[in-house]
């Protein structure tokens, strides 16, 4: 805190609020408001102006779009003090990694890098890759802007010597963020990695990722594996036209005849050497973290720390998820609004994440709601249990994304939740209720006895139980999910694999199956 006051002071936020005054964290917490994001839009046009020192000291270079809870796209301030914190805490993570698993430093890694799509005014967006999470970057700031929209790849999350690093190690090239043909997009990645055979870490978000990219190996092999042989690139159209001779490499039929061995179904032998798969492990993602770490039991799968674009909550070490105490400065609501600092997180606990990073984010309310589960000395680990200000009130039951979450997880034991499991509100005419879209490892029991389960266990909201009571709320139904990747997307915010949070709970008009 001291350090980010002592940075910071002279900014035009920080002279408004004498920041510079401040002895004590009680003094901080008086002069300083508690904020969202509000409170930072209003400064958001001065700075893409060009304008200086406005919320933090120093250059702002890019604005990195964020989709919050309501969907509606947000501009973060990023500066080479945030860019230090991403930093800190990514080589916390990295030496942890390698202490775990020294081989891992032996080869090349892949980093999750996600397709180019549009937005809804149809403007051409971009959505980085390993780093940010939940956000949509767009290539081409307004005319006018001074101080670019995104990043150029996703390396510039780190800066400096850590994002020459990173592009030294990658296993797919960042210009797959420009294919727009999604089929394209899958097959080239695949290319991209069957040709690293001694690839080491796979850092990706949801962890039904994988199963889209067997699926697309399955449906192209024959032409994956010539391409390995001939070192020839067949989906060389769909990339930029600076780009593709860089696909074309030096032939390997030793390689493309290992693979025709091996087969398209069984990729955890494509890479002998793979130490770690870094995904999404808690909340809607946990059973497809599990059936992951089941089929390759020789590999780390290790559950992402929570991430967001304003900044980092929490990294791995070992097997909890401890908050980045050198990234950013935190602090934590409770449930009755009651300000704690980290040090008095209480286990067991639940906690609305705040915080403060070096990009001019002054007590932002991130809205990710954790619980403490231990600590690392003195540093609390946490895990993330849902979004505070996502909810669903069709009829005043005001159904919250942590509570619906429990419900869920109540529903099966720990050891046999199903690998797919959302709720989603509807409806029809008149008639509102809930729908469970399950996959078909979940129907252990009738439809109709589940639906009964699920009723009972939604009944612990005591305006939930009233709208039922009064028949506002129809009985609860069941919508079995096919089996196949695809369900992840239904499972995200903003329905792409490469930059949302896992969701349980859909509201009226989410897309479904």
């Amino acid at each position: 805190m001291k350090r980010q006051l002592r940075r910071h002071a002279t900014s035009e936020f920080g002279q408004r609020h004498d920041v510079g005054g401040i002895r004590d964290y009680d003094d901080f917490a008086r002069r300083v408001p508690l904020c969202d994001y509000e409170h930072v839009a209003p400064f958001i046009p001065r700075i893409l102006r060009g304008e200086h020192d406005v919320l933090a000291c120093g250059t702002v270079t890019h604005l990195a779009p964020t989709s919050g809870s309501s969907g509606g796209r947000k501009l973060i301030p990023f500066t080479a003090t945030l860019q230090e914190g991403f930093s800190a805490a990514v080589g916390a993570w990295m030496v942890d990694l390698a202490r775990q698993r020294p081989r891992l430093l032996g080869g090349p890694a892949y980093w999750s890098v996600s397709p180019l799509a549009e937005d809804d005014a149809g403007h051409e967006m971009l959505t980085p890759g390993p780093l940010a999470d939940r956000a949509d970057v767009a290539p081409n700031p307004p005319p006018s802007a001074a101080v670019p929209i995104g990043f150029a790849d996703d390396a510039d999350y780190l800066g400096g010597s850590s994002a020459w690093l990173v592009r030294q190690a990658l296993a797919a090239p960042a210009t797959l963020r420009h294919v727009r043909d999604t089929g394209a997009f899958w097959a080239l990645t695949v290319l991209a990695l069957l040709r690293q055979r001694e690839l080491r870490l796979i850092s990706i978000w949801h962890p039904s990722f994988l199963d889209l990219l067997v699926d697309a190996a399955a449906v192209n092999w024959p032409l994956l594996l010539e391409a390995v042989a001939n070192g020839e690139c067949p989906w060389a159209d769909a990339l930029p036209a600076a780009s593709r001779d860089a696909w074309r490499v030096a032939p390997a039929p030793a390689r493309a005849k290992e693979l025709r061995r091996i087969g398209a179904a069984d990729w955890p032998r494509w890479w002998p050497r793979l130490q770690v798969v870094s995904c999404w492990g808690e909340q809607a993602a946990e059973a497809g973290w599990a059936r992951l770490r089941r089929t390759v039991p020789g590999v780390l799968v290790q559950a992402k720390g929570l991430l967001a674009t304003e900044g980092v909550v929490t990294i791995p070490l070992g097997s909890l998820h401890v908050l980045a105490v050198s990234s950013h400065y935190y602090e934590f609501l409770d449930e009755r609004g009651e300000v704690h600092r980290a040090h008095q997180l209480a286990r067991g606990h639940r906690y609305e994440v705040v915080v403060t990073n070096g990009g001019g984010l002054w007590r932002y309310r991130l809205g990710d709601v954790v619980e403490c589960t231990g600590h690392v000395r003195t540093a609390p680990s946490l895990r993330f249990l849902g979004r505070a200000g996502h909810g669903s009130d069709l009829r005043g039951e005001k159904l919250t994304e942590v509570f619906v979450a429990e419900s869920l997880r109540a529903l099966w034991p720990a050891s046999s939740l199903p690998e797919f499991a959302v709720l989603r509100s509807t409806e029809l005419g008149a008639v509102a209720c809930y729908e469970l879209l399950v996959s078909p490892d979940g129907l252990v029991t009738s439809t109709e006895a589940l639906a009964h389960q699920l009723d009972q266990a939604l009944h612990a909201n005591p305006h939930y139980a009233l709208a039922r009571h009064l028949g506002q709320l129809a009985m609860p139904r069941i919508v079995p999910v096919p089996a196949g990747g695809r369900r992840a997307e239904i499972g995200t915010h903003a329905g792409r694999l490469g930059d949302a949070k896992p969701r349980v709970l859909l509201t009226a008009g989410s897309r479904g199956p």
